[in-house]
């Protein structure tokens, strides 16, 4: 058994010391992180090695975006893929012993206006979507996990008020449906919703939200899905609320699952 844990740390050199903190009481066996926003030399790994995380896998680019995936167990680089030709560091794989692929993703957030037309941003959110439709649909995945922060929240009950956010980027109908397809696509299982599948569940607080527990106006924005082939191995399922009350917190949390595996 493993587990893994995904998070949108918002920067692992300003925020290390919380990346360490989780490590040291959750233990996770993987953790994968997004937003990252530094080149993979200027990773801080040396805690991370300190605390047992010997092994990593990154892409990373100065100031923005990075995906890294951090792990006590041997890993091995399974290579990237520049979705949409964006240029952009935000997909990495690896190969773990027992075969089992892991994707880590950073879909676009896709700005501030849900029309491509006049936001490029949006346009791009959506073709990197499509794009990954297409190559889950060309080659149908087997024993592989994905996770990451996708910047989708699908459900009614992924968002704090479905109405209100119908217009808002991450929760528009055209997105959860491109999602969607791409869950299609690669018969993929959203394990949260597998082991959680009833109840308000966010990921993500905005940093404009100055008391965010009072208003709780979240989004579950932070996904892990499997394969059909191994998803039924998935289960303890859970998201890590308490970490955005942290000192100097990310706005987004972990989210945790572990695999019989």
């Amino acid at each position: 058994m493993f587990t893994i844990a995904t998070w949108n740390i918002n920067s692992v050199r300003l925020r290390a010391g919380l990346v360490e903190r989780l490590l040291r009481e959750e233990s996770p066996d993987i953790l994968c992180l997004q937003e990252c926003k530094s080149p993979v030399e200027k990773i801080p790994v040396e805690g991370f090695h300190a605390l047992g995380y010997r092994h990593m896998v990154a892409r990373g680019q100065k100031g923005y975006n990075g995906v890294a995936i951090l792990s006590r167990l041997p890993i091995e680089d399974a290579g990237d893929r520049d979705y949409a030709a964006m240029g952009h560091a935000r997909h990495v794989s690896a190969r773990l012993e027992n075969g089992v692929v892991l994707h880590n993703f950073y879909i676009p957030a896709g700005g501030d206006i849900p029309d491509r037309e006049v936001n490029p941003k949006f346009g791009q959110k959506l073709d990197f979507l499509t794009e990954m439709r297409d190559v889950f649909h060309e080659n149908a995945p087997q024993r592989s996990i994905i996770v990451g922060d996708f910047n989708i929240a699908p459900r009614e009950d992924d968002v704090w008020s479905h109405k209100q956010l119908l217009k808002v980027v991450s929760h528009t109908p055209i997105e959860v449906e491109h999602l969607a397809a791409v869950q299609d696509a690669g018969k993929w299982v959203d394990i949260t919703r597998k082991d959680i599948p009833e109840g308000k569940l966010y990921s993500w607080w905005s940093y404009r939200n100055r008391d965010w527990v009072a208003s709780d106006r979240g989004r579950r924005l932070d996904h892990i899905w499997a394969s059909p082939d191994i998803a039924n191995a998935g289960h303890g399922s859970r998201v890590l609320r308490p970490v955005r009350g942290w000192e100097g917190p990310s706005d987004h949390v972990p989210v945790f699952a572990s695999f019989d595996l």
